[in-house]
C-alpha cells in the first residue's frame, strides 16, 4: 500500500510543531522558576538601637551619644583657654596684684613690654621723679609765711647743693639766725613750733597751713602756752637742739618736709622732743609722718599732735622714755 507522500509531510509537520510547542513551554516554566538575584540586601546588618527623641518645650537642640558612656550636657563643658600653640593661656599678671594695688600706691605688678617698662608706667615714673626733684629744689612761697605770720631765718647751709651734701650744716642755725630768734621770740615757752622746708618745699606749701592752724587751736583748747612760731630755711630735724638751747622751751615741735619718694613728693612730718638740747639722742625724739592728702589728713594730724604734746608734758618725756613711763 502506497502512502500519499503529501499526507506524510503534513503529519510530520504537525508532530514537529507539537514537539516545538512542548519544548518552548518547558523552557519558560524553567526560567520563571529560577531564584531572583538581588544586588542590595533589604535587611539591616548587625544591631541597630533606635532612641525615641523627646520634644523639648524650649526648642533647644539636644545631642545624644551613640556610645555606651554616660551622657552629659554639652552646656556644662567649659572650654579651656588656649593659645595659638594649644597650651593653656596663663592668667594675666595684672590680675594677681589687683588686690594689692587697692591698698597701696606703690608700683606693684605694673608689667613690662619686652625688656623695658610699659610706656604708661615709664612716663608716670618720669613724672613722679620730676616732682621729687622739684620738691627738693623748690622754695616755699613768701605769701604763705606772711599769711601765717612767720618770720624766716637760715641754717648754716649756703645753697641747695650744699644742703644735700652737708646734712650737718642743716642741723645748725646761722649766727644771724640766732640773733634774730633771740630778739623776736618769746623766752621759755611751753611749746615752741618751728617749720622748715627740709627736703620738700612742696610739703610745706601744701600742708603747713592746715596742720599749724589745727595744732594752734588744739593747744589753745587745752590752755597750753605757745611760743613765737618761725620758719627755718634748709633746716634739718636736729636744728631743734639749737632752738632748745636758745629759747629753753619745754617741748619743740618741728614741722618739716619729708624726703620725697616716687609715690608722694608732698609729705610732711611732725617731730617732737621734750626739752631738746645739745647732745639729745635720736631715741628721745618722736615723729608723726606721712601727713598729706593721701596719708594722714593735715587737719586731723594737727589735732592729734595736741594730744601727744599733752602726754609729753604730763610725763615730762618723749620718744622711748615716754613709752616707758606711760607703760
Amino acid at each position: 500500500m502506497d502512502l500519499n507522500e503529501e499526507l506524510i509531510q503534513q503529519i510530520t509537520k504537525m508532530v514537529v510543531e507539537k514537539l516545538e510547542a512542548a519544548s518552548g513551554s518547558q523552557t519558560v516554566q524553567q526560567t520563571t522558576s529560577e531564584q531572583k538575584v538581588e544586588l542590595f540586601s533589604q535587611q539591616p546588618v548587625g544591631q541597630l538601637r533606635v532612641e525615641t527623641l523627646k520634644s523639648s518645650p524650649s526648642g533647644a537642640v539636644t545631642f545624644h551619644s551613640t556610645t555606651e558612656e554616660p551622657q552629659r550636657a554639652i552646656a556644662t563643658v567649659k572650654p579651656k583657654p588656649t593659645t595659638a600653640y594649644g597650651k593653656p593661656k596663663a592668667k594675666p599678671e595684672e590680675d594677681r596684684f589687683a588686690e594689692y594695688r587697692k591698698k597701696t600706691p606703690a608700683r606693684i605688678g605694673v608689667g613690662r613690654a619686652g625688656s623695658r617698662p610699659k610706656t604708661k608706667t615709664w612716663l608716670q615714673f618720669r613724672l613722679d621723679h620730676a616732682a621729687a626733684v622739684d620738691a627738693v629744689y623748690g622754695e616755699v612761697p613768701d605769701d604763705l609765711l606772711d599769711q601765717l605770720g612767720l618770720f624766716q631765718v637760715q641754717s648754716k647751709v649756703a645753697d641747695k647743693e650744699e644742703y644735700i651734701r652737708r646734712p650737718d650744716l642743716g642741723r645748725k642755725l646761722s649766727d644771724e639766725a640766732k640773733t634774730v630768734i633771740q630778739e623776736r621770740c618769746k623766752k621759755s615757752p611751753v611749746v615752741q613750733i618751728v617749720a622748715s622746708n627740709g627736703l620738700s618745699a612742696k610739703a610745706i606749701e601744701e600742708n603747713l597751713e592746715d596742720v599749724y592752724l589745727s595744732l594752734e587751736q588744739s593747744l589753745n583748747n587745752m590752755n597750753i602756752e605757745m611760743g613765737t612760731t618761725f620758719y627755718v630755711d634748709k633746716g634739718r630735724v636736729a636744728v631743734m637742739d639749737d632752738i632748745g638751747e636758745l629759747l629753753q622751751p619745754d617741748v619743740v615741735v618741728m614741722l618739716i618736709g619729708e624726703r620725697p619718694g616716687l609715690v608722694s613728693a608732698e609729705s610732711l612730718s611732725a617731730y617732737m622732743c621734750y626739752k631738746p638740747r645739745h647732745g639729745t639722742i635720736e631715741a628721745d625724739r618722736m615723729v608723726i609722718s606721712n601727713i598729706h592728702k593721701g596719708g594722714i589728713p593735715p587737719v586731723e594730724a594737727g589735732a592729734f599732735l595736741g594730744t601727744i604734746i599733752q602726754k609729753i608734758l604730763k610725763y615730762e618725756a618723749s620718744g622711748v622714755s615716754l613709752i616707758q613711763k606711760e607703760g
